[in-house]
């Protein structure tokens, strides 16, 4: 409510004032004289307030947006707010000066043609409404005839629509203009880059780092066919100094090597036709098909391809010289003059111009693979720190996701652990990308467990070495994993052996959309990256490991004191600062030491490791069960009053109960005692409560064993003997 008031509120208070103007609450003269010129005054900083709102106003992002539809509606409603501000405003003045008949009457069409250019389309619809209505209102109250109120209705729709059609198309058409010479000057960037090699033969034109690395390519090429462009124009210019030519021009063939398009160019005439496919006929033709120098002495006018026929001064001399790449045809390097034929040694100049050209093509490939170079290895080393960063399993999972994602961009991650013993696979972690469509369905890979079969991370982990060879998935029928997951428009797939030392633990899957995803380089890097993923999950195994030996008994599989006491310290802490309740029941086996002294240790140890496994399967996640020494357990309770901790023991005594344990001697039974104590009824301290229980528990113990006894019923059971 307080966000639909504070976003349109505003309009509501606009469309009141409107209101109040149609009713003629601002006509000043008469007894409500003093009246009306307060409501003016009114309505004035009605105006002002919408005016100040509309420019301190800031246009919600599209999140916000999405959450919330009133800060959907928000950008409309400001403007309606306005506008209704100021019809309302405009109307107050005009009834404030004569009605209808009121000199600054045009101030209103002036409000509508604003309304019409400059806000959305609905403030707009809703200022010609308000401006019609009101108009309605004072003409009705004037007597006006229908005639003259048409009249006015029709100047106020013609003022709207003159200024939407003719203003709001002008934008329209600058904008479009602009959007058309934005997206010419980008494709012919990217032109000049493809044309020039400087993509395909160096970078690739894919992605392979966290932000968009193929615009970050685009932009690099073209920023190294403009050096190139730049180079080869001035080359143009000392040629046509030095041969004193008209024209000399780089003619670059298209991508089929079928037509011819002006690169460069330098000339003293208007008549080059840049932009325009150069048709390889005449002397063009002949120097593409024989790859030769091609010096004819005279043309005839329109002899000239490259040149807009322009009448007999577009023909003379012309000199065409091939430019190639090694085996490959690029394009044709061509000088005219108006009169004089090329010599040879004009030929051999212009030959050694083109060498250079091909020259300054390769020294900005070799710059841009060094960039590419620099780039993969900054991407390769930032990819080995993290992974060197990360200390448990589930850091592990996805510092290896984030680190093959430097390497190369992908739509699919999967990471399988191995088990030798089980000679079963495991999916540990999953990473889709997540702004594409699922290339298959992740619920299906969570928790996937498999055997040994025909699939590649299965054969990845018997030959130690990744599938498919060629990073391409060539035939979707065979599985990864298992027959029964399918992946989706996959083009390339990297199955990668997770090899710690002498033993492989597992595999990284990575799978694209996009074809060659995963060249011969990049897979050398992963292979590497996959290496310190595995020594890092092995690492991260080993650390579960210990920790869990640190905190955990090593008979029961329960919490050990030590660390019972540290996560019983916070759980009172949090109960306290949250005000919530919480028990701890010290439990204890009745007569165990008869046990291990009739049926031997191995026995006892059984007996502790089934009401182990009671304790663990009566409580919940968030509370604590621990051994708390010799036949001694604790089960603290978060949230809990003494009711349920007393309902909870009666259940785990009952479970206990029903315990039998084979000995060599028959089923042995055995019993709990238990006792409890409250959190903050009985005490606060964690030492106070753990003895008040421990109380409890005795009193248990003394009163025949074999049940729950809590502090409360202690302390009144304490007090009956003191009084008798």
């Amino acid at each position: 409510m307080r966000r639909a008031g504070r976003v349109g509120g505003g309009a509501l208070v606009s469309a009141l004032a409107c209101a109040v103007v149609a009713a003629g609450g601002t006509s000043i003269g008469g007894p409500r004289s003093h009246t009306a010129t307060c409501i003016t005054g009114a309505v004035a900083v009605i105006v002002f307030t919408a005016l100040v709102r509309r420019v301190r106003f800031r246009t919600p992002s599209a999140r916000v947006q999405r959450v919330s539809p009133w800060m959907a509606v928000a950008p409309a409603l400001t403007d309606i707010e306005l506008m209704l501000a100021l019809v309302a405003g405009c109307a107050a003045v005009i009834a404030a000066t004569g009605g209808l008949r009121s000199p600054v009457y045009p101030l209103l069409y002036g409000v509508i043609a604003f309304a019409a250019t400059f806000v959305v389309r609905a403030a707009a619809v809703v200022a010609v409404l308000a401006a019609l209505a009101l108009e309605a209102a004072a003409a009705e109250r004037a007597g006006w005839p229908v005639a003259t109120i048409s009249v006015h209705a029709a100047f106020i729709a013609a003022a709207a629509l003159m200024h939407a059609v003719f203003l709001r198309g002008l934008v329209s058409r600058y904008r479009r203009d602009h959007e058309r010479r934005v997206q010419d000057e980008l494709r012919r960037r990217r032109e000049e880059a493809r044309d020039y090699r400087l993509i395909s033969s160096t970078l690739g034109a894919e992605s392979r780092g966290p932000r968009d690395r193929r615009e970050e390519e685009l932009a690099l090429a073209a920023g190294s066919a403009e050096v190139v462009g730049e180079s080869i124009y001035h080359t143009l210019g000392l040629l046509k100094r030095a041969l004193d030519a008209r024209t000399t021009v780089l003619l670059w063939l298209d991508e089929r090597g079928e037509a011819l398009r002006i690169k460069e160019a330098h000339t003293d005439v208007d008549w080059v036709a840049f932009g325009l496919r150069v048709t390889p006929s005449g002397a063009l033709g002949a120097a593409l098909r024989d790859r030769q120098i091609v010096n004819l002495p005279q043309t005839r006018p329109g002899q000239i391809p490259y040149y807009e026929y322009m009448g007999a001064d577009a023909s003379g001399p012309i000199l065409v010289v091939p430019v190639s790449d090694g085996p490959h045809l690029r394009g044709l390097l061509c000088a005219d003059r108006a009169e004089g034929a090329f010599s040879e040694r004009d030929a051999d100049l212009l030959a050694r111009a083109a060498a250079q050209i091909v020259h300054a093509v390769h020294g900005e490939q070799v710059f841009i693979a060094v960039e590419r170079a620099k780039y993969e290895h900054e991407r390769f080393y930032r990819a080995s720190a993290m992974l060197g960063r990360a200390l448990t399993l589930e850091q592990v999972m996805d510092t290896a996701f984030e680190a093959a994602a430097e390497i190369a961009d992908y739509d699919l991650a999967v990471v399988t652990l191995f088990s030798p013993e089980t000679r079963k696979h495991k999916v540990q972690g999953v990473r889709l990308r997540p702004d594409a469509e699922p290339i298959t369905a992740p619920e299906q890979l969570a928790q996937l467990e498999f055997k040994d079969n025909a699939g590649l991370v299965s054969m990845v982990v018997k030959n130690r070495h990744y599938l498919p060879a060629s990073g391409e998935l060539k035939d979707e029928a065979i599985p990864v994993w298992t027959k029964r997951i399918k992946l989706r428009g996959a083009e390339s797939l990297l199955v990668l052996p997770l090899t710690a030392g002498d033993e492989v633990i597992g595999t990284l899957a990575l799978a694209s959309r996009t074809r060659g995803r995963f060249r011969k380089d990049i897979r050398e890097m992963l292979g590497v990256i996959a290496n310190q993923v595995a020594t890092s999950l092995q690492n991260a195994m080993m650390y579960r490991k210990m920790e869990t030996m640190a905190t955990t008994d090593g008979l029961t599989g329960l919490t050990n004191h030590r660390t019972f006491k540290e996560r019983f310290a916070q759980l009172l802490e949090r109960s306290a600062r949250h005000g919530h309740k919480a028990a701890i029941l010290l439990c204890d086996v009745d007569h165990f030491k008869k046990v291990n002294d009739n049926h031997g240790h191995p026995v006892g140890d059984e007996v502790l490791r089934q009401v182990a496994r009671v304790l663990k399967g009566a409580v919940r996640v968030i509370d604590i069960p621990a051994r708390y020494g010799g036949e001694e357990f604790a089960v603290v309770l978060e949230a809990t009053d003494l009711e349920g901790a007393l309902r909870l023991a009666e259940r785990i005594r009952e479970d206990v109960g029903r315990l039998e344990i084979p000995t060599d001697k028959g089923p042995l039974g055995v019993t709990m005692s238990i006792g409890v104590a409250a959190f903050p009824d009985d005490a606060r301290e964690q030492a106070l409560l753990i003895e008040r229980a421990d109380l409890a528990l005795y009193h248990a113990k003394e009163t025949g064993r074999n049940r729950v006894i809590c502090h409360r019923d202690f302390a009144a059971a304490k007090s009956r003997k003191a009084a008798s």
